[in-house]
């Protein structure tokens, strides 16, 4: 039963819990017996808490109860289990939290069972999963390939069957990014659309958004219906939807407005498997009905890159204090190499430099929203290159042009994080070498609803869901 339930979603593994055909238990066992079997092959998996979730299962209420599920060891924490946020300084402590956040707290309240934490990049600042203080996750497609990142532990384990869904958080494309590595969906909401809370209103300024990591448009859409929504004292939050997410699953898209591009803002060409991929999604809308047309929205060609590392730099130099004062010493000599450089710079921002460097990335966002007055989707590739392999990211590599090529593998992911849009990769085409290449569509602020509609309309059009990649349960 173990592997046949590898292959099932989370709505239908809940399914099996509500007619009796399966307990929570069991749900639980199988995905432990899954991490213990398959993911010494990856290493997504950094802290096992099998025996808490197996006295959790049995009381697991909720439209997913007893489904196993991963949270990603960054943001979001867990009460009683450890939190390195990819430190060493941490792993080495024995850090563990006290207290769930409140999402954290919503996906117990959905019957999530946590069966574990995932690997991720010290602070969650890279692209690449290879964090110093647990090694690299590895590729179920191509294990000597990156998963991405920075949610490349929970994207891994996805992709790979261990569980069907698992935490992830979005900075600069952590979602998005290694969705499209691995080969699964990866949804990152319109901002605010879910809670930081109680830790923080705002993280790395406005460009953080939480959420999660599925194999299903409809698992996206039935988490997103568990989850969303405001919590006490947040500063702001994303306006409500008119319906419940998992209508617009299966729901009439109606005749969009969609465009597309392929070129870089940087007026760089993708991979021509890139350019391969959204030419065919393209044309596949176009056969849903869609009018479809080459997309014209010049202000994405304009830098925001200089306020995105001031606020980076400057949350990371923040972060280091924070730990710092939690730990009761400095921790900056700990840090990985690109970490130390982020600190050192925020930690020479003034807060003059730092309100500016917000009020740029806002006045770019009000250049680039009109841009969905004309067009009700964008697709583009998720990233513009296949999975990289390890090593060529990792923070053992001193070249110097690493950082730009983190920028160009992210130049499609990280303008969506500046205007808070929800955007969303779908593993719709695979490249010779048998890895996937992610398709990103990008709606207007708040409009979930129109993602969904149409990432249903794609997953039946061209469902992905019998591909498996080398490794998985």
């Amino acid at each position: 039963m173990t592997d046949e339930l590898a292959l099932l979603d989370a709505t239908a593994q809940a399914a099996l819990v509500a007619n009796g055909t399966v307990s929570a238990q069991e749900l639980v066992d199988a995905a432990i017996e899954r991490v213990e079997r398959v993911d010494p092959r990856l290493n997504a998996v950094i802290h096992r808490r099998f025996d808490r979730a197996r006295d959790e299962a049995p009381a697991a209420a909720g439209p997913f109860a007893g489904v196993p599920f991963l949270v990603k060891d960054a943001v979001c924490h867990t009460a009683g289990d450890p939190y390195h946020c990819g430190m060493r300084v941490l792993k080495d402590a024995g850090w563990t939290e006290r207290e769930d956040t409140w999402l954290a707290a919503r996906f117990r309240a959905a019957g999530f069972v946590f069966v574990g934490k995932t690997n991720t990049p010290e602070l969650a600042t890279s692209i690449t999963t290879e964090p110093l203080a647990y090694g690299a996750s590895r590729n179920p497609w191509d294990d000597t390939r990156s998963t991405g990142g920075s949610s490349g532990g929970s994207a891994a384990a996805v992709a790979a069957g261990l569980v069907p869904v698992a935490h992830g958080n979005d900075m600069g494309g952590s979602i998005r990014f290694p969705a499209s590595m691995c080969g699964i969906v990866g949804l990152k909401p319109t901002r605010a659309r879910t809670t930081l809370g109680p830790d923080f209103g705002e993280y790395w300024g406005p460009l953080t958004h939480e959420f999660v990591l599925t194999r299903t448009v409809r698992d996206t859409a039935a988490v997103l219906d568990a989850v969303a929504g405001a919590a006490p004292g947040d500063p702001y939050t994303a306006p409500p939807p008119q319906r419940p997410f998992l209508d617009e699953v299966g729901a009439d898209a109606g005749r969009l407005r969609v465009g597309y591009r392929t070129e870089t803002p940087d007026g760089e060409a993708s991979s021509p498997d890139a350019v391969r991929a959204v030419e065919t999604t393209a044309r596949l809308l176009a056969d849903l009905g869609h009018h479809v047309d080459a997309a014209d929205i010049p202000a994405l060609d304009n830098t925001y890159n200089q306020g995105f590392v001031t606020v980076l730099a400057t949350a990371v130099a923040r972060d280091i204090e924070r730990w710092s004062a939690r730990l009761g010493r400095d921790i900056t000599d700990a840090l990985e190499p690109a970490n130390s450089l982020f600190a050192a710079i925020g930690s020479q921002t003034s807060s003059v430099d730092y309100v500016t460097a917000i009020e740029a990335l806002q006045a770019w966002t009000r250049r680039v929203a009109p841009g969905w007055v004309d067009n009700d989707n964008l697709v583009v590739p998720t990233s513009p290159d296949a999975p990289v392999k390890l090593g060529e990211l990792a923070p053992t590599n001193t070249d110097p042009a690493v950082g730009a090529r983190m920028g160009r593998l992210v130049t499609f992911c990280a303008p969506f994080d500046v205007t808070g849009q929800p955007a969303m990769s779908l593993p719709l085409h695979w490249n010779d070498d048998g890895l996937p290449i992610g398709v990103q569509l990008i709606a207007a602020y708040g409009r979930e609803d129109v993602l969904l509609r149409v990432a249903a309309q794609l997953e039946q059009a061209a469902p992905w869901a019998e591909r498996r990649p080398p490794i998985h349960a």
